[in-house]
């Protein structure tokens, strides 16, 4: 370890990480809440509905798709029982993945599965920090063709997905790890909303 890495700089620049996230958190809840609460409502709504959520993103996004696919279809707390709910991260079948990279294309991993699983009524959502992933990109554009009601995850300006959506939740930051960060609060917060309204949650 060098010399100029001392216990004191590494404790100033956690520090630093973790008051830099508090202030985008603050930006957000300020701003940004009622975004999350009609993307919950919809989302409750299409469970009520007998529909499904789709959910997909790329790297630390599709850890996200497949954390809030995982809260949903278990639980989001011991203190609350309820029954499974149909949501599906398109992040997790490693064969589907590749055979599409391989046979058609990377942008098409999830699209391919919107075909294959999304129906008139069901949700996709999207998370994509930049905005620019071409392959959630790819899915809203065949979500919106069949009939899916469409959602997005991103960060501050939104990218390319910015206003393609129905539902969008756009954290008030460029940072990628600022924007992941209140991205797992907002899907905590989805999860309780959606219990709240579709499960009789108090």
């Amino acid at each position: 370890m060098s010399e100029a890495v001392t216990p004191e700089r590494l404790l100033a620049r956690a520090e630093a990480h973790l008051k830099e996230s508090l202030v985008v958190k603050e930006a957000f809840l300020s701003g940004h809440m009622q975004s999350v609460v009609d993307l919950g409502l919809a989302i409750a709504t299409a469970f009520q509905n007998g529909h499904k959520l789709l959910i997909a993103g790329n790297g630390g996004s599709a850890a996200d798709a497949q954390h809030m696919a995982a809260e949903l279809v278990v639980r989001l707390t011991s203190a609350f029982e309820r029954q499974a709910l149909p949501a599906i991260a398109l992040t997790t079948d490693s064969s589907l993945v590749t055979a599409c990279s391989n046979d058609y294309g990377y942008e098409f991993i999830f699209s391919r599965q919107i075909e294959a699983f999304g129906q008139e009524g069901d949700v996709f959502l999207g998370i994509s920090t930049s905005g620019n992933s071409g392959n959630v990109i790819k899915a809203l554009e065949v979500a919106k063709e069949r009939g899916v009601v469409t959602a997005v995850l991103s960060g501050k300006t939104g990218g390319k997905l910015k206003g393609m959506a129905d539902y969008s939740v756009l954290v008030p930051s460029g940072v990628t790890a600022h924007v992941q960060e209140c991205h797992i609060t907002a899907i905590h917060v989805l999860c309780d909303i959606i219990e709240c309204c579709y499960c009789g949650k108090e």
